[in-house]
């Protein structure tokens, strides 16, 4: 017998290629063919440096005895063994009671749909309830406001209970109220700031919950990633002076591109997955042979793949919530603020083109929530600009638009009816595309005269 520095039995006619897989990794054997269990195991505890003699098990958790030669046992060229320590389950038995007992666990501890729509609820009403209370005099009441809300942040990072998972999503929302609150100015220039400092209330909130469990990593990571980037964007523009719309269209213009490039960062693939580490391990056996069977290709495991899914579901799950919760904020304010001639124009055309991209990237998204939360955001977009637009027309005007729309609407109804599925054909996603490609870049070059740049240096040279 001999192990991966044996030539001897290399030229054995009747040797066996074995993969010995234990505690210290896979070890690549040569062993005669009548051989038996006990001398694998001695070999194996060998070459790998274990002082107590393995159990010998086939691939499927099966022991073998230790007279049991591997022939009588049906193992062949090639074949995998499994060596672990005397008195451990085999590694198929323990999988099957692993699953049969964490079915219940998981059915027991895992909120359903039900209670992810109680705690957006109830974050909805801490954000309303922040609001009312900032636009009140200072009173008892409002006192009482901001202690219920920091009250029920610091009850919500707890990791207990089996709503857990949830629950600590909703209390940055609930700091960031109340910091909303104990922040708020009625002078409109400071808005910015006291909604930054609102965000990275919310933004430590989170690292605090994820420091004391695992519970919805993603999501709170991305909490604090867009509570930071609030925070640093909005305190910038405060302390270089700039107008508040400038606040707003940068983080528009932000989340329009988020949208674009969160997908390239969700998915992680580990390494291990993506290049074959046996083929550059050059041992004897696989500098001889080269393997033809399944053991030749990269097995990645089924709940490997799973866990890899799940994870990125959960990041864009996440980020296209907070993209909405950003467009939401920023559209009708950078419309509100920017009210100068030069500046207007431009800050119109950046909500519309961010809307339009953000329409057009959603189609691209397979998760249905996640779609749907970025048509969400795009369609606010245009309602806003919408919004701005009647506003300043005459009764007259807008019975024309009125008219005109629902000819447009109908007109689009007979399209979409004639396409059926044609937007899903490679040549509708190449215009889309395009499409897409013009809207953003429009948006990007709308900033400029969004923030005021044009108007300031009008103002320099006159």
């Amino acid at each position: 017998m001999s192990g991966s520095g044996a030539g001897s039995a290399g030229g054995a006619t009747d040797a066996v290629a074995l993969t010995v897989l234990g505690p210290s990794g896979a070890l690549d054997l040569l062993v005669p063919a009548g051989a038996s269990a006990h001398d694998v195991a001695v070999e194996y505890a060998a070459q790998a440096g274990v002082d107590a003699l393995p159990t010998i098990y086939t691939r499927v958790g099966r022991p073998l005895a230790p007279d049991a030669a591997l022939e009588s046992a049906g193992i062949g060229a090639g074949a995998l063994v499994v060596a672990l320590p005397y008195g451990a389950a085999p590694p198929a038995v323990a999988g099957r009671r692993g699953r049969a007992d964490s079915r219940p666990a998981r059915r027991v501890e895992e909120p359903g749909s039900l209670s992810v729509l109680w705690f957006c609820v109830s974050a909805a009403a801490a954000l309303l309830a922040g609001w009312f209370a900032s636009q009140q005099e200072p009173s008892d009441l409002r006192t009482a406001t901001v202690a219920l809300l920091g009250g029920a942040a610091l009850l919500g990072v707890l990791p207990v209970g089996r709503y857990a998972a949830h629950r600590i999503l909703a209390a940055p929302a609930f700091a960031a109220s109340a910091a909303f609150v104990v922040a708020w100015d009625p002078a409109p220039e400071r808005l910015p700031t006291i909604l930054g400092v609102a965000a990275l209330s919310a933004a430590v909130t989170a690292a605090v919950a994820r420091s004391l469990d695992r519970y919805s990593e993603e999501a709170l990571r991305v909490w604090v990633v867009v509570g930071v980037a609030v925070f640093v964007v909005t305190c910038a523009v405060a302390l270089l002076d700039f107008r508040p719309q400038v606040a707003w269209a940068l983080l528009l213009v932000a989340a329009m591109l988020a949208a674009r490039f969160v997908p390239t960062l969700a998915v992680d693939v580990p390494d291990q997955f993506l290049i074959d580490l046996e083929r550059l391990a050059v041992t004897a056996w696989s500098a001889r042979d080269r393997p033809t069977g399944r053991r030749g290709r990269i097995v990645v495991p089924p709940r490997a793949v799973e866990i890899v899914a799940a994870r990125g579901t959960r990041i864009i799950t996440a980020s296209s919530v907070a993209i909405l919760a950003v467009v939401v904020v920023a559209a009708p304010l950078l419309l509100e603020t920017a009210t100068q001639r030069p500046d207007w124009i431009g800050a119109r055309c950046v909500v519309g083109f961010a809307g339009g991209s953000l329409l057009f990237v959603a189609r691209s998204y397979r998760h249905a929530a996640a779609r749907a939360l970025l048509r969400a955001a795009g369609l606010v977009c245009w309602a806003a600009l919408l919004v701005v637009l009647f506003r300043g027309m005459e009764p007259g005007s807008l019975m024309a638009v009125g008219i005109a729309a629902t000819a447009v609407a109908a007109l689009l109804l007979l399209v979409a009816v004639a396409l059926g599925r044609g937007w899903r054909s490679a040549w509708w996603s190449r215009k889309a595309e395009v499409a897409e490609a013009i809207c953003g870049s429009f948006a990007v070059g709308a900033l400029v005269p969004a923030v005021g740049l044009f108007r300031h240096l009008w103002e320099l040279t006159g």
